[in-house]
């Protein structure tokens, strides 16, 4: 018997429903990346990295944090990131991914439930299945929904602690999260409430601390700040309370058991949280960036915009978002289409984002191609 059949057919069935994918290198101009203020190939971010190479920081910590992989320069990002952000504390993970799955494999307890929105990030999704407490999901964005799965599971003899999961901004949908009913149900409940801050981080909030701002220092939110997308680095800090940090430290098994992330990345992360504070025009100008792209869309057909820099532009088949991305890579422009299981079926799209590496000359003509380029295919 072939062992590779079953991998074989797998794939094969992939691409009769037009969900192959394969690895494209960047080309053309950045409507793809979460590269939002522009910062991973800055000279700042560089220079901070050169200087700690040159003062002896090491490439990798060589082991976890809780053996000799605690490095200096991690002890300098959490001090800075709790300040920054408003927590009493914080913890630094390799990535958006491990955060999520490290978070909620090690707080929620037996007995407890978690809410999730239904389109949170696959990360949260994989905790959740992964860890101690039943889930259930609620209605996107739909405080009415959270509430009646909470209504229901208590109704069913439910007696733990509820733990409501979302995203501040959603990565395919560009919509925002109702966090200030979502913390008004949280309070209610006497519920903890878990907010994956990845694509709202270094672009909304005062001085890009995220949407989660108003409400950092709370003692039941966690907030997720990744580290990978507008703050130009790698990895993702958890801003929490000290008593939830020494929980994980003590009790996660991804920390525990993980090496620790590189000090490089440490250093780079810090050096953007400064860049923040220092260069507001980054933000500003992808404010003004996103103002711009949203008047020049107006009321075209196609897309589902929401006030913020992701701008999916709705297709619905999957050969046919693949096409017009190609065709927009063909005209220079690195746009990217996104098909189930990453969204629901029949919503395949182009994922179109806006970041500082881009200008309006480059919207208006990225706009102009796409519209003629659709209009094509009619």
């Amino acid at each position: 018997m072939n062992k590779a059949l079953h991998y074989a057919t797998a794939l094969n069935a992939l691409r009769d429903d037009d969900r192959l994918r394969s690895l494209t290198p960047r080309a053309g101009i950045d409507f793809s990346s979460n590269d939002y203020l522009a910062l991973a190939g800055c000279q700042r971010m560089r220079k901070a990295i050169a200087a700690a190479v040159e003062a002896g920081t090491p490439i990798g910590a060589g082991g976890s944090r809780l053996l000799r992989g605690n490095c200096a320069e991690h002890e300098s990002l959490e001090a800075e990131a709790a300040r920054f952000f408003g927590a009493e504390a914080a913890v630094f993970f390799a990535s958006g991914y491990i955060a999520n799955f490290a978070v909620l494999t090690t707080l929620p307890q037996r007995g407890d439930l978690l809410v999730l929105d239904a389109l949170v990030h696959a990360s949260i999704h994989e905790g959740a299945r992964a860890g101690r407490a039943e889930f259930r999901l609620s209605a996107h964005n739909d405080a009415g929904s959270i509430e009646d799965v909470i209504r229901t599971w208590r109704s069913e003899g439910g007696t733990g602690r509820i733990w409501i999961v979302a995203e501040s901004l959603y990565s395919m949908d560009g919509d925002f999260a109702p966090l200030e009913s979502l913390v008004a149900i949280a309070d209610r409940h006497d519920a903890f409430l878990m907010v994956d801050e990845a694509h709202a981080t270094g672009v909304f909030g005062p001085g890009g601390r995220g949407l989660t701002a108003a409400y950092e220092g709370r003692e039941n939110l966690i907030a997720i700040h990744t580290c990978g997308k507008a703050l130009g680095a790698a990895g993702a800090l958890v801003t929490t309370t000290r008593l939830l940090r020494d929980f994980i430290v003590n009790r996660c098994r991804p920390f525990i058991f993980s090496t620790a992330p590189s000090p490089l990345m440490a250093v780079a992360v810090q050096e953007a949280l400064s860049i923040l504070r220092d260069e507001p025009e980054r933000q500003q100008r992808l404010a003004s960036l996103i103002d711009f792209a949203h008047r020049e869309i107006g009321a075209r057909d196609g897309w589902r915009l929401s006030g913020s820099q992701i701008m999916p532009f709705m297709v619905g088949d999957n050969a046919r978002a693949m096409a017009l991305a190609a065709a927009l890579q063909a005209s220079g422009f690195d746009i990217r289409g996104i098909r189930p299981p990453t969204v629901p079926a029949g919503t395949a799209r182009l994922r179109i984002s806006l970041t500082n590496n881009v200008d309006r000359r480059d919207v208006r003509a990225m706009l102009d191609a796409l519209e003629e380029t659709a209009g094509e295919g009619r």
